[in-house]
């Protein structure tokens, strides 16, 4: 009977391969730490989406107060614009603490 003799390169070689398996499994393209980016990245974007979402509803409401009421947008015009309705007195003071 001949006796099997198991040298170390008969290990080195499936465990060479189980490093390089492991390593692109980890480190790859389509990898573990790739997916945990692209996930990371996925939670901005969805919080990013949200918050643009509520920006959109408060400027739709905006934009319909100012195609629909009237006192709304006589406040816009008088306060960004300076506008005044004739026979009106404006008084501006300073500024506190000048």
């Amino acid at each position: 009977m001949q006796k099997i003799r198991i040298t170390r390169r008969t290990y080195l070689i499936p465990a060479g391969c189980l490093a390089f398996i492991l390593f692109f499994t980890v480190f790859g393209e389509r990898g573990l730490l790739r997916i945990y980016e692209m996930r990371q990245e996925k939670k901005r974007i969805d919080e990013k989406v949200s918050e643009l979402k509520t920006e959109n509803d408060k400027l739709r409401t905006e934009i319909a107060a100012l195609h629909n009421d009237r006192y709304h947008l006589e406040r816009i015009a008088r306060k960004e614009l300076g506008l005044v309705k004739p026979n009106e007195i404006i008084y501006q003071f300073p500024p506190a603490g000048n």
